[in-house]
């Protein structure tokens, strides 16, 4: 009965030692980034925000009409993001940011089968960066 009373309290002493040795590395880490990072972050924001995709729309009438289909796309296409545009005198709905114009038609395919009357849009070309002038 001393031997294993013996082996319980070296290993009891073993597992003690390396938990201490362990839980003692603590540490701090500081970063050092360049502040063009946050000036890249601030570029990187406005041209996704103001960028042109293709889209889908897939109906359109009063606020309340397009709230409600709103409302059925976001369950029909879930993570596809749904939007309400105001175009006088109607409110469109409006599914899906598509990059290129395969994904977009993909896509399209796939929405015309719940709503026919949708349409593909796509996007309005516009210039992120201005050029320079070159003193000509």
């Amino acid at each position: 009965m001393k031997q294993i009373g013996l082996k319980t309290s070296i290993t009891l002493l073993l597992t003690l030692v390396v938990s201490m040795v362990g839980s003692a590395q603590n540490g701090n880490v500081s970063i050092d980034q360049d502040k063009r990072i946050a000036q890249l972050l601030q570029i990187y924001k406005a041209v996704n925000s103001s960028a042109n995709y293709y889209t889908v729309q897939i109906g359109f009438g009063s606020y309340d009409e397009a709230e409600e289909l709103k409302t059925e796309a976001d369950v029909d296409f879930p993570g596809w993001g749904s939007k309400i545009v105001f175009d006088s005198p109607t409110y469109r709905v409006h599914v899906g940011k598509f990059r290129t114009k395969l994904e977009a038609e993909r896509k399209f395919l796939e929405v015309r089968k719940k709503y026919p009357a949708s349409l593909l849009l796509k996007p309005e070309k516009t210039q992120y960066f201005k050029k320079k002038d070159s003193g000509e």
